[in-house]
């Protein structure tokens, strides 16, 4: 089925750091989305990426003693691992240090400039360096930007403009026109009444300060100022081309259906962004949507706060699929959503475990231990077979319309409904009584048809959502996915069809045993980033002292012949007897030298032998990694403890 092109990007992120949780959930939100139009018969362009210029990149590469360009190869290099440990099917990761883009940012900049929508002036304002904007005086808020909330600095520099004033009639009259243009609804009022009744000021679009940007062409001590910069990724990556003939690309997807964008960057996309297009003479997006926040408990996201969480460190906790189905159900449409693990742990057991995996693998192992796994025709109707068949294909149509609107939330509450409806069929038709009496057969065979085709509509229509959970689904149906053509009717399952094994698709946690688990990963986590290897797991008193520890007297002290790593100890144990252990510290130390210290050993090991020699015991060192080199210290005390001494 072709329904047509379906162009949606999202905000390229910028090249300064790993993303965290909540840039994480933009590209698995957009994802859904372009999984589900092409499951819908939609051809899909899905573009994501990378912004990689401007002031405060140089400056984190200079702190970080790296050029920018090495720097950026590093933090996108990271952006896109992220990205691929979500699972997220883009069709294009871009990068704005992306030679062909550099060349059509720079024909934009001169195309504008011989049309009088860029001239030269000077820029005088408060700058901040983390948003990279400028703000007057009455933008300030308590004398900071009212974006971040971080410190301003007085700026004079000799710069570009682009005269957005020119354009702020033709935007309001854009979105009068067409008011689905900025979503959600309360975006759209905030850009309207904050911003274009006020009157749009011209935009700075160069700076001279710093050199990490693109030169303009015929000013080249003069770098195109990020904004301009970055938004034009969405037409020049597609094939756009300011000074020639635009690519198939571009003539295929633009202009885009949706850019799905966080909401701090609303102000950018729907009133930077549209000048700049009605400046070049193209069309403008369908639509923005802004994107609420997800916070951690109430808080937002932040490194001096100690709250931020990664994404990938949720996904090795709990898994991918159920770190995507909790950002996509626990985001309202309009405002902002709330990550902690305890809600975490609990949707896992609820939602995910008790109504979808419960329902999948109870079915499944019904059917192969009442049917041999085989379907039979589902000929004998039963009370509620109606209902639950007439559930199935009014819930794609009811998914469908809630993802249009990009109500992605509501979309999963629709197919959960499906599941628990499901769920509450296996308790009205009861086949484990079926099960009993041959006289049911007919009965039971047609409640697991029932039952394994409603999963098989559920299967296709939660894989854009939980793209493995699907596959895992579609294995234990032993079918593939059928595509939107399958959703149209109940009965697509054919009889005689022979269905796999189930499994468990997502394990119950124990919320303490899984908070404890939490606490042990980002102890070892941050033990292995300071360089702490992580303490191992508790022992009782009782282990600790079967191990016999004993102060020894080094008698004598020689090399292992044949040997690069041994050393062959001779010990005053304190017993009166001479102990003989051997040790691979030879490259740390000389025997020489270690003839007549005060070391220690364990006593009770079993005898090993190496090299032909009975080794009894083994001495003990502290051992570290120090610049990629092992280092190794024997354990070395004061020569007035007396052989024998035991520790404890």
């Amino acid at each position: 089925m072709d329904r047509g092109k379906y162009y949606l990007s999202t905000a390229i992120a910028y090249a300064s750091g790993k993303p965290h949780i909540g840039n994480t959930y933009e590209i698995v939100l957009a994802d859904a989305i372009c999984r589900f139009k092409r499951m819908s018969g939609y051809d899909v362009y899905f573009q994501t990426g990378t912004d990689e210029h401007g002031q405060k990149i140089q400056l984190k590469a200079e702190d970080a003693g790296l050029t920018p360009q090495a720097f950026v190869d590093a933090t996108s290099a990271e952006i896109k691992r992220i990205w691929d440990v979500m699972n997220t099917s883009y069709d294009h990761f871009v990068r704005t240090t992306d030679p062909d883009h550099e060349r059509k940012v720079q024909d934009i900049f001169e195309k504008m400039l011989a049309t009088d929508d860029i001239y030269k002036s000077k820029y005088e304002g408060w700058y901040c360096t983390p948003c990279e904007s400028f703000w007057t005086e009455s933008q300030l808020v308590d004398h900071k930007c009212p974006d971040c909330g971080r410190e301003v600095k007085w700026a004079e520099e000799e710069a570009y403009f682009f005269r957005l004033s020119k354009y702020g009639e033709r935007i309001m009259k854009h979105i009068e026109e067409h008011p689905e243009f900025i979503q959600p609804e309360s975006r759209k009022n905030e850009m309207i009444n904050n911003f274009l009744k006020p009157g749009l000021q011209d935009l700075c679009v160069t700076r001279t300060s710093f050199n990490w940007g693109i030169p303009v062409k015929s000013d080249p001590k003069h770098v195109i100022y990020v904004w301009l910069d970055a938004l034009t990724n969405y037409i020049t990556f597609p094939g756009y081309e300011p000074m020639g003939e635009d690519g198939e690309g571009y003539v295929k997807y633009w202009p885009a259906d949706v850019h799905l964008i966080g909401k701090d960057i609303i102000r950018f996309h729907t009133l930077y962004w549209p000048a700049f297009l009605m400046a070049l003479g193209e069309p403008l997006p369908k639509q923005v949507f802004g994107h609420p926040w997800l916070i951690v408990g109430s808080d937002k996201m932040s490194k001096s706060k100690g709250n931020v969480i990664y994404a990938d460190d949720l996904a090795e906790l709990y898994g991918v699929d159920a770190v995507r189905y909790f950002l996509l159900h626990e985001m309202p449409f309009a405002s902002d959503g709330s990550l902690t693990y305890d809600l975490m742990t609990e949707r896992v057991n609820s939602d995910l475990a008790n109504i979808l995996g419960n329902l999948v693998k109870r079915s499944v192992d019904m059917c192969n231990r009442y049917s041999d796994g085989i379907l039979s025709d589902h000929a004998c109707p039963g009370e509620h077979d109606d209902e639950l068949q007439a559930l199935c294909v009014e819930t794609v149509k009811r998914t469908e319309e809630k993802m249009d609107t990009l109500h992605v939330a509501d979309a999963i509450d629709e197919i959960f409904t499906l599941l628990r409806r499901a769920n509450k069929y296996v308790d009205e038709t009861e086949p484990w009584k079926l099960g009993k009496n041959p006289e049911d057969k007919a009965r039971l065979d047609t409640v697991l048809y029932n039952l394994l085709e409603t999963i098989r509509f559920a299967a296709e229509l939660i894989t854009p959502f939980l793209p493995e959970t699907g596959e895992r689904i579609f294995r234990q149906l032993n079918v593939s996915p059928s595509g939107w053509d399958g959703l149209q009717k109940f009965g697509l399952l054919p009889a005689g069809h022979k269905i796999g094994q189930s499994e468990i698709l997502f394990q119950r946690l124990d919320p303490a045993k899984k908070a404890q688990e939490i606490a042990d990963y980002y102890a070892a986590k941050e033990a292995a980033e300071s360089g702490f290897e992580p303490v191992l797991p508790d022992v009782t008193i009782d282990d600790f002292a079967r191990c016999d520890m004993r102060v020894c007297k080094v008698l004598k002290c020689e090399n292992v012949k044949k040997s690069d790593k041994l050393l062959r100890f001779e010990l005053d144990d304190g017993s009166g007897k001479v102990r003989q252990i051997l040790s691979g510290i030879a490259k740390y130390y000389k025997p020489e030298d270690l003839i007549g210290k005060t070391v220690v050993a364990i006593l009770n090991l079993p005898a090993r032998k190496m090299m032909g020699l009975e080794s009894n015991g083994m001495l003990l060192s502290a051992v570290k990694e120090v610049n990629g080199k092992e280092e190794l210290n024997l354990m070395i005390l004061d020569d007035g403890v007396p052989a024998g001494a035991r520790l404890c």
